[in-house]
């Protein structure tokens, strides 16, 4: 019995998917290329709304959380990614394993709470415009970020702890570009049933929960665009939403296939595929959905970029922009 609940494995095995790595170097170009283009897509969001104050608001406040959480978040997953890409195989330590996986859920859960705080937001400044400086000013702001990133630290070591006191006695090749829950469970030489199902109850609370949030949320805020008369305001209305609103689809659409799922139902191949997209391509994609399809950061890209043009040419004229209201950024 005691052999039994010993951990023998000391180290894992990281295996990606078989078929992609016969393109080593095509594959880990690719990956380094997203991977470059995602610490600077967020350092950029980061920067821009830092120097234009007239982004000095709650929604490019919790935007720059929010980037700061994919510069980590790729930062935790990438690397691994790339050494197996380029060796096939990936040694690590059961204690890096579960290093990986506390900062994994760490990240991603507050990235939940972050979009539904985000949604929050929206549904204020557009549902309620003439109390949004009130509801949203600087101390409920901070509050609600500093909620979401604790709550997510506590989330996950819970989950972490529970997988740490796992035995694991062989074997011990996990199927995945990284280490995670799910692939893990079915190593351990012991019945994971409890885990699953904690597992299942964390997905629930902190992913389908905000995403119904989410869901409720919009269903008023286009309920209320709708009633807006002039064209052009309406029109306004839905563009403040709908890089928010794309970035709910692709991130929530892989997490809930991931985890809130009968683990009975698990594809080792599928399951690879789409975590690469979400922890490869989705933090890429944010800033450029945010960029892309928002006027504001589009406008004061421009400015920020003349600016800094004008002082290297000597002209010394910075950009002008109005006093801001809110001081956390």
């Amino acid at each position: 019995m005691d052999e039994k609940n010993e951990t023998c494995v000391t180290e894992f095995i990281l295996e990606g998917h078989l078929s992609l790595l016969h393109y080593t170097t095509l594959i880990f170009t690719l990956l380094l290329t997203v991977y470059m283009m995602s610490l600077a897509g967020n350092s950029l969001i980061i920067s821009i709304v830092k120097l234009d104050s007239r982004l000095h608001s709650p929604m490019y406040f919790f935007l720059c959380n929010l980037s700061i959480l994919e510069i980590f978040y790729t930062s935790t997953t990438i690397p691994t990614i790339l050494a197996i890409s380029l060796a096939k195989k990936k040694p690590l330590s059961v204690t890096s394993c579960l290093v990986q996986i506390y900062f994994l859920h760490f990240l991603g859960v507050t990235e939940c709470l972050l979009l539904a705080v985000m949604a929050y937001d929206r549904y204020v400044a557009i549902c309620r415009p003439l109390h949004y400086r009130t509801l949203m000013n600087g101390t409920v702001c901070l509050s609600l970020a500093i909620s979401c990133w604790i709550s997510g630290a506590l989330e996950s070591l819970v989950l972490t702890a529970m997988t740490s006191r796992l035995p694991f006695c062989g074997p011990k090749t996990i199927s995945n570009f990284f280490c995670d829950i799910p692939p893990l469970l079915k190593l351990a030489c012991t019945d994971t049933h409890v885990n699953e199902l904690v597992l299942s109850l964390a997905g629930g609370l902190v992913v389908l929960l905000p995403f119904l949030f989410i869901l409720m949320t919009y269903v008023w805020i286009i309920l209320t665009i709708l009633k807006i008369r002039s064209a052009q305001g309406r029109q306004k209305a839905f563009s403040t939403c709908a890089s928010h609103l794309t970035v709910v689809c692709i991130f929530y659409g892989t997490v809930i296939f991931m985890y809130v799922r009968p683990s009975s139902i698990y594809s080792s191949d599928q399951d690879k595929l789409v975590s690469l997209v979400y922890t490869v391509f989705t933090p890429m994609l944010n800033p450029l959905i945010y960029s892309l399809r928002n006027n504001e950061v589009k406008g004061a890209l421009k400015k920020v970029l003349a600016s800094s043009l004008g002082s290297s040419m000597g002209l010394g004229q910075g950009v002008k922009t109005r006093p801001p209201y809110f001081s956390l950024v």
